[in-house]
């Protein structure tokens, strides 16, 4: 642009006709206010237990407990367990030191629990030695685990199970998010 240029004032070219920029800018502000009051209204008929099941049923997590005695259906979170008991062994093959440190510093939250399951390898030699029963031998593995928890975790959030099919040789605890005490 040359300064003969008759549109050019102070060197700069001429506005283009349009909407003014404050317009654009208030229009941003009158949407983002709007947003804010929805989200403020949104939350005032918020209900915790039905949100806490929609999160539920996304992640496709059983339905919550009732009551605080029914710990099979909370929704689990972290996991850690006991591997390679000796075949035919109900006493862990490794210190359970580690495990029930976890233990304790998870009871520390009221609001979850620990299920521990047990199983068994499916081989013939890895059955209770007495009985000749693979789930007797997977009960024992998981009371094993329980005792050596039960005194850092309270009894009422404690659930025993065994598992159903023929796994590795383990007792697995999982921490389960059960819900705000009753």
């Amino acid at each position: 642009m040359t300064a003969a240029d008759p549109c050019a004032v102070d060197g700069f070219p001429p506005a283009r006709e349009g909407r003014p920029l404050w317009l654009v800018t208030l229009a941003d502000l009158a949407l983002l206010l709007v947003g804010f009051f929805v989200l403020l209204q949104a939350n005032q008929s918020l209900d915790r237990e039905k949100l806490a099941e929609g999160i539920r049923a996304g992640f496709g997590a059983p339905s919550a407990p009732k009551d605080d005695s029914d710990l099979s259906d909370a929704l689990p979170i972290a996991a850690a367990g006991v591997f390679d008991f000796r075949r035919g062994s109900a006493v862990p093959a490794q210190s359970v030191a580690s495990l029930r440190a976890w233990a304790e510093e998870a009871a520390r939250d009221p609001r979850v629990s620990l299920r521990i399951t047990a199983a068994v390898d499916g081989s013939p030699g890895d059955v209770d030695p007495a009985t000749g029963s693979a789930a007797v031998l997977a009960a024992d593995r998981a009371r094993a685990v329980a005792v050596a928890l039960a005194p850092v975790v309270p009894g009422n959030r404690l659930l025993i199970q065994t598992s159903e099919r023929p796994a590795r040789r383990h007792v697995v605890v999982t921490l389960a998010f059960t819900g705000e005490p009753q």
